[in-house]
């Protein structure tokens, strides 16, 4: 139940998220290639993983997030961004995700805290359990964008 809330709040907040992961692509030196690519269809990209966060992680079957993945290494590829670049978009997306929850964890709806201000035990078994199902969902998602991009590079007439 803890973890349907933090998902929501994530998805309510899909908008921030989205800046501030766009932001941080746009200026970080693992990620110059992604410079290339509009600032709106990266904001859209993003906006897009947040706002549907929960039947990302949610759907125990596969081929939702193996089609959007496989799209968006194709369409990466025919960029040129380099897979690097790639992988470690996914990395930033993520520590801006797990930063989100830490934060509405420690800031903690009313109740959800001891006397002392630190997470109960079941509150942090819930967020364990849902930062298991994000590492989940990105691995699934690197190896389907690297295959997308894989189809692509070699459909590429050489």
């Amino acid at each position: 139940m803890f973890s349907v809330q933090i998902i929501k709040l994530i998805e309510a907040n899909a908008e921030s998220l989205a800046h501030q992961v766009v932001a941080d692509l746009l200026t970080n030196e693992h990620t110059p290639s992604y410079r290339r690519i509009p600032k709106d269809e990266i904001t859209q990209r993003n906006f897009a993983f947040y706002r549907n966060l929960g039947n990302w992680i949610g759907d125990p079957k596969d081929d939702a997030v193996r089609a959007e993945y496989e799209k968006w290494g194709e369409i990466r590829c025919r960029q040129g961004i380099p897979v690097s670049e790639i992988a470690y978009s996914l990395i930033l997306r993520k520590k801006h995700l797990r930063r989100c929850i830490r934060e509405y964890v420690f800031a903690g709806p009313s109740g959800e805290q001891s006397a002392s201000g630190e997470p109960l035990p079941l509150v942090l078994y819930n967020v364990q359990e849902l930062n298991y199902l994000i590492g989940d969902f990105f691995d699934r998602a690197l190896y389907y964008i690297l295959r997308g991009y894989d189809k692509q590079a070699k459909a590429r007439p050489q």
